[in-house]
């Protein structure tokens, strides 16, 4: 099974989850980042990786999905700063669900990714913060290895 891992990233916490799950797949595999352009149809199962922007995957990531073609195996994973099981990120990865109609969802993976501290001194000055600024803190050291853990775990145990 051809297998590629693509991620998008904005501070490198989905780039850790990417290579975590590069090393655990046994697969012939490729590990691209999404701003390579990678064609996926050359692939049986592909791995993509987003950060969360506006409760929504990035737009890099919501322009990749769609050119998945009907069968490939998928498994989405994302990093953002709301808590795990919050509302943006359920959004989220309800809308990469949808635009991956074509490919057969086989997992999915979300965990905190630490924000940048200039990000939060800056959000921190203004007065509308984002829905997400609540649960930031708790964010900081994520992905961490617990959550490197969880999805080499869960990779594991979908792609036997």
């Amino acid at each position: 099974m051809n297998a590629l891992v693509v991620y998008s990233t904005k501070t490198k916490n989905t780039l850790k989850l990417a290579e975590a799950l590069y090393e655990a797949l046994r697969y012939t595999k490729e590990l691209k980042s999404i701003t390579d352009n990678p064609n996926p149809d050359d692939y049986d199962f592909i791995a993509v990786g987003y950060w969360v922007k506006d409760s929504k995957p990035d737009p890099a990531t919501m322009e990749f999905l769609p050119k998945i073609r009907d069968g490939q195996q998928v498994f989405l994973f994302a990093t953002h700063a709301s808590a795990r099981d919050s509302g943006p990120i359920r959004n989220a990865m309800k809308i990469a669900k949808e635009l991956t109609s074509k490919g057969r969802i086989i997992g999915t993976f979300g965990c905190q990714g630490e924000v940048s501290p200039e990000m939060m001194e800056k959000l921190a000055a203004q007065d509308k913060k984002p829905e997400w600024f609540a649960d930031a803190p708790a964010a900081k050291g994520h992905p961490d290895e617990q959550d490197i853990a969880e999805l080499v775990h869960l990779i594991n145990t979908i792609c036997i």
